[in-house]
């Protein structure tokens, strides 16, 4: 014989608001560590500024920075233009698809920047772009 209860059973439910905040709090952390991890390899310059700079972050790119006494940089090294000119030729044989990046400081000569331009030119490379700085001082 069934007895009834005088108590109702519970319908039991999943409640997910939680566990989407628990998620969204997930991504914004992986999110946040992610933007600290992707850093170039490059000296500080004090870069121009431009209206319209996009940045693009690859690991297989090539940093080339001029500073304002016209050295050449490249990944925080020192080089000449004979070394450079040898490297990016060796790197350009490995990949034929090899983003370079030159960055120049405001007070490098205009002179400078082109003989860094002719090298990578002179490699082969056909993508070259120069990096600008934003409107952070606007």
């Amino acid at each position: 014989m069934k007895l009834s209860s005088p108590v109702r059973p519970r319908k039991s439910r999943i409640v997910i608001i939680p566990l989407i905040d628990i998620m969204f709090f997930l991504l914004a952390s992986f999110m946040m560590i992610s933007l600290q991890m992707s850093r170039t390899a490059n000296i500080k310059v004090n870069l121009p500024t431009a209206t319209q700079a996009r940045q693009d972050y690859k690991p297989d790119m090539i940093n080339i920075a001029v500073d304002k006494s016209g050295a050449v940089w490249l990944e925080k090294k020192e080089i000449s233009f004979a070394e450079l000119g040898l490297v990016l030729s060796n790197r350009f044989r490995s990949d034929t698809n090899l983003p370079v990046y030159i960055s120049g400081d405001q007070d490098t000569l205009h002179g400078d920047m082109v003989n860094v331009y002719q090298a990578v030119r002179a490699a082969g490379i056909q993508k070259v772009a120069f990096m600008t700085g934003g409107n952070e001082n606007k």
